[in-house]
Parts: structure tokens; sequence; C-alpha cells
């Protein structure tokens, strides 16, 4: 789905996105503590994160979870007519409060919290972003996430 930018200025303050669940499996884990040289035991070693944490076994990198946003945001956010480009323009806010146990499923939910013209054909979109973990009642993460949208303006 694709609004105009004022169709979008109608949306702030509402939810705009609820992406699908995604598994966060221990090969995933891995894989991410690998690229990232982070590969301290409590997300690489099953058996020893289950023996000496309180977690029962493996989870996930906050920062895996925080890099499943960009999935979460393709699948789910509505896009603006007459895009030309988006640039991730950083976070206000980020804070883990869950963590995500191997084999959990992950979800993100999106508000659109303001939207900000910045000149002719450009839009600063801020987004309240809550990474939910099914079953679990405290979100995984929650932020503040900003997006910069470059577009030609195209009528409502």
């Amino acid at each position: 789905m694709e609004l105009t930018v004022t169709e979008l200025e109608g949306k702030v303050g509402e939810q705009i996105g609820l992406s699908d669940w995604v598994e966060v499996d221990q090969d995933m884990i891995s894989t991410f503590g690998k690229l990232t040289f982070d590969e301290q035991f409590i997300h690489m070693d099953p058996e020893r994160a289950a023996a000496e944490t309180p977690f029962g076994g493996t989870i996930a990198h906050g920062f895996l979870t925080l890099s499943l946003a960009s999935k979460f945001a393709v699948e789910t956010l509505p896009g603006v007519k007459g895009r030309t480009m988006g640039i991730n323009y950083g976070f206000n806010k980020i804070r883990f409060l869950h963590p995500v146990a191997s084999g959990k499923r992950i979800r993100g939910r999106f508000t659109l919290d303001n939207l900000t013209r910045k000149g002719e054909g450009q839009i600063l979109q801020e987004f309240g972003l809550s990474i939910e973990i099914e079953g679990v009642e405290s979100p995984a993460l929650v932020a503040q996430w900003l997006t910069m949208t470059f577009f030609e303006e195209v009528a409502a």
C-alpha cells in the first residue's frame, strides 16, 4: 500500500503496521554472533547458557532483535507515493526490555508518532516501534525510529 504525504499526515498517532511473526532460532543467533564477533556463551552455547544463566538456554543478541526491525518495516509499513529514496535516520530511544529466547517468535508493531515536512520533497517520520515476543507480556524492545523519505509530490 502507498499513501500520499497528506494521507500519512492523517495517520499520525495511529498504529500503521503489524508484521508477521518470525522465529529467532539458534542458527540465526549463532550466525549473527559470528558476523558481529559477539560470541558470548549466552548466545552461542545452549548447554552452558541453560546451566549458568537464569534464561534456561540461549538468548538472541539485543542488536539481532533490533536488526529485524528493517524486515518488519519493509513487510508492513505503507510506502510513500512518489518516493524516490528513503534512509534510516537513526533512533531517539532504544530500550531492550526482555530477552528473546532461542526458538521464540517475534514481530514488529509500528505507530506513526510524528511526520515533519523538512523541505520540498522530504519528510521525517518518527515511528514508535515495539518488538513483541509471542506469549510474553513485556516487549523485547521499544524504540523511537526515525526515517527520512525523499519523494516527488503526488496529488492526493
